[in-house]
C-alpha cells in the first residue's frame, strides 16, 4: 500500500514539474546582430555589468543595458549573476558613483531594450526567448529556477 501511494505521488510530482509555468526558464544574454561578439562567460558578464570590464575584444566600449529595477526579469538576472537583488547592489553603485563609474543604463521596456541593442555598438542585455527577434544575437544562456513565463505577455 505504501509503495502504491509513493508511486502515485511521484507520478503526480512528475506531471507537475513538466508544467510550463513551473519549469526553469532561460534568460538569454543578447547583443545587437551587427555588433555581437563571441560567447561570454558568467564571470565576464558579471564584470561587464559591474563595469569592471569596460572594453570588449573588438576594442569597443561595453554598454550593459538593464531593465528597470523592479522588473521581474531584471530581478531574476541580478539574482543569478550577482546573487543579489538590484536593491541590494545599491551600496555598490553608490561607492562606484563617487569614483566616477555610473551603473548600467536602464530601460523601461523589452522593446526599448531591443532597439538600443540593435543600434548601439557594444550594447549587451538580457531577454526571454519569447522576446528575441532578428535584431539580436544570443551570446549566453542563463537558466533560472523562477518562473518567468508570465513575462512573455508584455
Amino acid at each position: 500500500m505504501m509503495v502504491h501511494i509513493l508511486a502515485r505521488f511521484l507520478l503526480v510530482l512528475g506531471s507537475v514539474t513538466h508544467c510550463p509555468l513551473l519549469h526553469a526558464d532561460d534568460i538569454l544574454v543578447v547583443m545587437g546582430q551587427a555588433f555581437a561578439s563571441e560567447k561570454i562567460s558568467p564571470k565576464q558578464l558579471a564584470n561587464i555589468y559591474r563595469r569592471k570590464t569596460v572594453i570588449n575584444e573588438a576594442g569597443e566600449r561595453w554598454n550593459p543595458i538593464n531593465l528597470s529595477a523592479n522588473d521581474p526579469l531584471r530581478l531574476a538576472f541580478s539574482q543569478k549573476i550577482f546573487q543579489q537583488s538590484p536593491d541590494a547592489m545599491e551600496a555598490y553603485w553608490n561607492a562606484q558613483y563617487f569614483q566616477g563609474i555610473m551603473p548600467p543604463y536602464a530601460v523601461n521596456s523589452v522593446e526599448a531594450m531591443l532597439r538600443l541593442l540593435a543600434t548601439t555598438p557594444g550594447a549587451i542585455g538580457y531577454l526571454l526567448p519569447c522576446h528575441v527577434d532578428k535584431r539580436v544575437k544570443v551570446v549566453f544562456k542563463l537558466t533560472v529556477s523562477e518562473s518567468l513565463a508570465g513575462e512573455c505577455n508584455r
